[in-house]
C-alpha cells in the first residue's frame, strides 16, 4: 500500500468519525433535554424526538462521503488505487475535511440549539414549527460543507 493511498483512507476515516462523533454528541444533548420534557409531557415525545434527530444528519453526512471515497479510490468496486501518489491521497485528505470538521462542530451546535428548541417545545407546544428553525439553520452548514467535501473528492483525478 502506498502512502497516498493510506492518506485518502485517512481522510474518508476522519470524515465518519469526526462527523458521527458531532452528531452523537449533538443528539446526546438534544437526548437529555427530550427526556427531561417527555417525563413531564409524554405527548410531547414525537416532537421532541424529530427536535433530537436533526443534529444526526452530520454522521450521517460523513458516511456519504467516506462512502464516495472509498469508492474513488477502488475499495468499493473495480481495482483499489492502491499505488496512489502521495499529492493525490493529500488532495483527498484535504476534499474530506470540510465535512469531517463541519460535522464534528455544527453537530454539536446542532445538538445545543435542538436543546434549546426543546425547551421551546416544552412551555409553548404550538410553536413546535419556528422552533425547527434554529437548528435548521445550524444544518445549513452541514449541507455546504457536505457538497464542498462532495465536489472535491469527486473532482480529484486518481
Amino acid at each position: 500500500m502506498s502512502t497516498g493511498f493510506a492518506i485518502a483512507l485517512i481522510g474518508a476515516a476522519l470524515a465518519t468519525a469526526l462527523a458521527g462523533c458531532g452528531s452523537a454528541w449533538g443528539v446526546g444533548v438534544a437526548g437529555q433535554a427530550a427526556a427531561g420534557v417527555v417525563s413531564e409531557d409524554p405527548a410531547q415525545f414525537a416532537k421532541v424526538l424529530i427536535l433530537q434527530l436533526l443534529p444526526g444528519t452530520q454522521g450521517i453526512y460523513g458516511l456519504l462521503v467516506t462512502f464516495i471515497t472509498l469508492s474513488k479510490v477502488g475499495l468499493l468496486g473495480g481495482a483499489p488505487a492502491v499505488s496512489m501518489d502521495t499529492a493525490t491521497g493529500l488532495a483527498i485528505l484535504a476534499a474530506c475535511l470540510p465535512i469531517a470538521i463541519v460535522g464534528l462542530v455544527s453537530g454539536l451546535h446542532q445538538g445545543k440549539t435542538s436543546a434549546a428548541s426543546i425547551g421551546i417545545v416544552a412551555k409553548r407546544p404550538d410553536q413546535f414549527g419556528k422552533a425547527m428553525l434554529f437548528p435548521a439553520m445550524v444544518e445549513t452548514y452541514a449541507i455546504l460543507a457536505l457538497l464542498i467535501s462532495i465536489l472535491s473528492v469527486s473532482n480529484v483525478p486518481v
